[in-house]
């Protein structure tokens, strides 16, 4: 939402500046400039860009202006997750969590947190880590160096479509001076004209330039950093799970394995030690109470 209000901002700057200097905004809805702008920066993109980035990029436009979904409620919520997970393979041996780490999507553990669930690329990280524990064969050290590698991997994947973002935000500038040179031919077409035509062809032309650094630096950088923050947040849960997968390998006990997860957490989001353990202690309550029944 703040992002859609920041739009609003830069056109409504732009706008009224020039309409108060006594601009009229119609000059400025040249079609033919904004054809050879927009359509020279779509074929750039289609030309250097792979089917399987373009996908992953209109994927991540829409979240500029949705609100994160990464707040402290969440991660609560994955704290909770890998608490139980934890707590079962220790109560029950980690012979007892191999079902539901093989069909997540089945599982009536993981059925209890539909919000983290949803993130499908962070589950498969969790279950194919867990798996590794099961195995036994892994140190932890080694462990961990095998999570930071397949978050690195995550990292540079979805980095590529904030890479094509900044490329079109660079070349914008260029293209709106590609679009200024073919007003001024254009111009020199009629220069023989009124000279009232001649002005009018001239602020054509001009309007080009404008367009391409008002795209490049009014939106599509802005757009670019806004994309860059959106990974940073999305990748946050890999660190959360890696610290708590780690800590439970080395032997730390459930409610420690997943202190280190909350440590690893921004600190806007992240909960208080007694918010997490308090969320830990319901779910003992609530199997007490089930066993009760």
């Amino acid at each position: 939402m703040i992002a859609l209000i920041g739009l609003i901002v830069v056109i409504a700057s732009v706008a009224g500046g020039f309409t108060i200097a006594g601009g009229k905004l119609i000059a400025l809805f040249q079609i033919s400039e904004l054809v050879v702008i927009l359509g020279t920066a779509t074929g750039t993109v289609l030309i250097a860009t792979p089917p399987a980035v373009l996908k992953s990029l209109g994927a991540k436009l829409p979240k500029i202006v949705q609100p994160s979904p990464f707040g402290k409620t969440f991660y609560v919520e994955v704290l909770k997750m890998l608490y139980e997970i934890f707590q079962t393979a220790r109560r029950d041996g980690l012979v007892a969590i191999e079902a539901h780490i093989e069909g997540p999507a089945k599982s009536s553990l993981f059925a209890r947190y539909p919000t983290v669930l949803r993130h499908h690329h962070a589950i498969v990280y969790l279950c194919d880590s867990l798996r590794l524990v099961l195995v036994g064969s892994v140190p932890p050290h080694d462990l961990e160096a095998l999570m930071d590698g397949e978050i690195d991997v995550h990292h540079e994947q979805e980095a590529m479509p904030v890479t094509t973002m900044a490329r079109v935000g660079d070349a914008l500038p260029g293209i709106g001076i590609v679009a200024a040179v073919l007003g001024i031919v254009v111009t020199m077409s009629a220069i023989s004209g009124p000279v009232e035509i001649i002005g009018e062809k001239v602020a054509a032309a001009l309007v080009g330039t404008f367009l391409g650094v008002l795209c490049a630096y009014g939106f599509v950088n802005p757009i670019t950093a806004g994309l860059e923050h959106i990974n940073n947040s999305e990748a946050r849960i890999f660190h959360v799970t890696k610290a708590c997968v780690v800590a439970f390998a080395k032997g730390f006990s459930p409610i420690v394995a997943v202190e280190f997860g909350r440590r690893a957490i921004f600190a806007e989001s992240r909960p208080t030690f007694a918010e997490m353990e308090a969320a830990c202690k319901s779910l003992k309550a609530q199997a007490k109470a089930g066993g009760a029944r």
